[in-house]
């Protein structure tokens, strides 16, 4: 994403990956020493030492110790995935509470400056976390945004990574008006899976999951699979 953070060590083998872009800043996993050709500069987070010193900081009690229904979920995906649509109505059958980052940051002006290139404001990540931090200590939250590896690990029970069929996609982003390199950045995005390459980095293996996103058809499996995963979440902290 030009200009928005720095990578972590161990995204490392993410850095040969193309780079995504967004409608409101743009996801980036650039190739080595390709700072000028990508932007490096400009990508997911924060320099390495504050993010240490926040992804320690405080959190949320562990799972064993916390009531049930007090837990939280990501979703994320290149743009054109359906993320919002699967949020909002995960939401209103859950209870729990949608945030699209996206939309957070534009209600709040969260920018770091604007790419020219994209033709999108950059996210500026720092305050999108400083804003959600104390909603998400409270627990109960699905948040959507495309990339999630600037997030706290400690805010999250599970991580779905939505995926679309690249014909499909492409055709999703060109009724958005995405310009061409924007799109095609995104749809190279989709095919080398950076993002949920990414969503593997940053958390923990075993809570990251796919989710196909191609058809209506599948929009209503996946609410029933996560429906059936936070109703087995509350048996366990019930019990």
């Amino acid at each position: 994403m030009p200009g928005a953070g720095r990578s972590r060590e161990r995204r490392g083998s993410l850095r040969a990956r193309p780079r995504c872009a967004a409608r409101r800043g743009v996801a980036v996993a650039s190739g080595p020493g390709a700072r000028d050709r990508w932007g490096r500069g400009a990508v997911f987070g924060w320099p390495d030492a504050p993010r240490r010193a926040r992804r320690a900081a405080p959190g949320p009690a562990p799972l064993s110790r916390r009531p049930a229904g007090d837990f939280s979920l990501c979703e994320s995906g290149t743009p054109g995935v359906g993320k919002t649509t699967l949020g909002k109505e995960l939401a209103s059958r859950s209870g729990l509470k949608y945030v699209n980052v996206g939309d957070l940051a534009q209600e709040g002006q969260l920018y770091d400056g604007y790419d020219e290139e994209y033709g999108c404001p950059i996210l500026d990540e720092d305050r999108v976390v400083d804003e959600l931090e104390n909603e998400m200590r409270e627990g109960g939250v699905i948040v959507d945004y495309h990339g999630c590896d600037f997030f706290p690990e400690r805010w999250f029970h599970i991580v779905f990574v939505l995926r679309t069929d690249n014909s499909i996609l492409y055709k999703r982003l060109e009724t958005r008006g995405y310009n061409e390199k924007k799109l095609q950045d995104n749809i190279q995005c989709e095919i080398f899976q950076v993002l949920y390459e990414e969503a593997r980095a940053s958390y923990r293996e075993e809570i990251v999951h796919q989710l196909p996103s191609n058809e209506p058809e599948q929009l209503e499996d996946n609410i029933n699979q996560i429906s059936k995963w936070i109703e087995q979440w509350v048996k366990d902290h019930n019990s």
